[in-house]
């Protein structure tokens, strides 16, 4: 179950500090392109969605690795569930049926979380 944890979270991770660190870095203008929901919400909104994308990644890899306060992956997982289902549904709110990535991600993450449960 460990490598299964590592290698569900690492991706997750991985996935969600690329794309939080581009909502923390990019401009509205560059991330309309991939991101059409970057037009009805404030800057500011953005930027803290990346950064709460990044701190997650951290979240789902140091407390593990260190074996200070493990449950902290645990927390960040169910974050990452939240926030996917707060995405998904802004998605079909603007009424754009591709979510699969998101259904994808919320995968990822349920799976983490059940993971992480184990070896607490």
């Amino acid at each position: 179950m460990n490598v299964a944890y590592w290698i569900v979270a690492g991706l997750l991770a991985l996935f969600s500090l690329y794309g939080g660190g581009v909502k923390v870095v990019r401009s509205r203008e560059r991330l309309r392109p991939m991101m059409a929901w970057v037009d009805s919400t404030p800057m500011p909104a953005v930027r803290a969605i990346g950064i709460i994308e990044v701190l997650g990644a951290i979240g789902l890899i140091l407390p593990p690795l260190t074996g200070i306060a493990p449950w902290l992956a645990l927390a960040a997982a169910v974050g990452f569930v939240v926030l996917q289902l707060g995405a998904t549904r802004v998605h079909l709110r603007m009424g754009d049926r591709q979510i699969a990535l998101n259904i994808t991600l919320l995968l990822a993450a349920a799976v983490t979380v059940g993971l992480a449960t184990t070896w607490l």
